[in-house]
């Protein structure tokens, strides 16, 4: 048998164990996916399983990679809408959304005390949040850091899912992920408009910095720690004063 037709063999298994973990998981929740049954459904011996991969940590680490990657393809692919905002809220939306309609999945993804790197898909989605909070700062809309709004979007959104899948479906409040929505935006963004605009101003310029050709690498470094200050010194309670 030639190196070819053992790795297409490999690859074959791979695909059926991934679709058969994947449809138990969809079914049934976590819990549902155990080896022995990851492995009549796929029509595998357990060694397969723990060769392609490595444990059960392994295993439920590929489905959620395969059950995101789909979803976050499309997110890399979309046409972002012309205003930041309504643009991160379609984002917010979708998020929610896709969180709700695949549980298994969202579980897996945000399981505490992960004991290895996130999978791919995971930081893609974070890069794509990273992209829609950079537009804000580019724009003037955004008062606090970039990492600070990407830390509390990701943090309140994963936390609203979380809540209402904790819930039967009949006591889900659809306001529920619209109000979150609205208390991150008080928190991070700069309303058209207000007189005082330093922080908004601040952030701004943090996001052009980078692309300045103006400035020397030791220049730019000192300006960045200006800033950061400007912004992270104006505090939202700090506005009425």
């Amino acid at each position: 048998m030639t190196t070819g037709m053992i790795e297409g063999d490999a690859a074959d298994a791979r695909e059926r164990i991934l679709a058969a973990a994947l449809d138990l998981v969809t079914r049934g929740g976590v819990a549902a996916l155990t080896t022995r049954a990851v492995a009549v459904a796929a029509g595998v011996q357990a060694p397969t399983l723990y060769r392609l991969f490595g444990d059960k940590g392994g295993l439920l680490d590929a489905v959620a990679e395969r059950g995101l990657a789909q979803w976050i393809a499309q997110k890399q692919a979309a046409v972002p809408l012309p205003d930041p905002v309504e643009d991160l809220r379609a984002s917010w939306q979708g998020y929610v959304a896709f969180g709700l309609a695949h549980p298994a999945v969202f579980t897996i993804m945000t399981a505490a005390a992960r004991d290895r790197p996130p999978p791919p898909a995971a930081s893609a989605g974070i890069a794509v949040l990273r992209a829609r909070v950079s537009r804000l700062a580019r724009a003037g809309r955004l008062r606090v850091p970039e990492e600070r709004a990407v830390a509390l979007i990701h943090a309140v959104g994963t936390g609203v899912v979380q809540t209402l899948l904790s819930l039967p479906p009949a006591e889900r409040h659809d306001g529920v992920a619209e109000l979150a929505l609205r208390a991150v935006e008080a928190v991070l963004l700069d309303a058209p408009g207000t007189d005082n605009k330093t922080a908004a101003l601040a952030v701004g310029l943090l996001a052009h910095l980078p692309a300045s050709d103006g400035l020397t690498p030791g220049e730019r470094l000192i300006l960045a720690e200006l800033l950061t200050r400007l912004a992270v010194s104006e505090r939202p309670n700090d506005r009425d004063r």
